[in-house]
């Protein structure tokens, strides 16, 4: 990795701007197992939010504006393809299928059963979240020989 601004970039968070922001914070924390960190609420923008943090460091921040309308959300990953901007996040895991299982008992909506990636090395599963965003799901494939 090359060094920008003094130092190597690591990823930090994600930003999801949501419509129930109780609801979506029970839901990811349920289905990743995170933990709220930090609560705000810029009154002088009129937006509430959330960061909800994992073990491993990086994090989920959930954003609330009163009278926000939804851009679209794509049904499935190759509709994302046919819209710009940001269409998905993708978490590595070690098993695909627990992973995607633990989602959808959270709540989440099958979008992608897990499968072989177009990449040999991985499997590859879609999920949105009770709002509609994507989540990928990456594992090393249990058929790359």
């Amino acid at each position: 990795m090359s060094a920008v601004a003094g130092g190597s970039l690591l990823l930090d968070h994600v930003g999801i701007d949501v419509h129930d922001l109780d609801a979506s914070i029970a839901f990811y924390c349920r289905a990743l197992d995170l933990e709220k960190t930090y609560e705000f609420d810029l009154e002088e923008l009129g937006i509430r939010g959330v960061f909800l943090a994992n073990a491993a460091g990086w994090t989920i921040e959930l954003f609330k504006r009163e009278g926000a309308t939804p851009h679209g959300r794509p049904p499935d990953p190759n509709v994302a393809h046919d819209m710009l901007g940001i269409g998905h996040f993708c978490l590595r895991t070690g098993d695909i299928r627990a992973a995607f299982d633990q989602l959808l008992a959270a709540g989440a909506t099958s979008r992608l059963d897990p499968m072989q990636s177009p990449h040999p090395e991985f499997d590859v599963a879609y999920v949105s979240d009770p709002e509609g965003n994507l989540i990928e799901l990456i594992a090393q494939s249990t058929q790359a020989g």
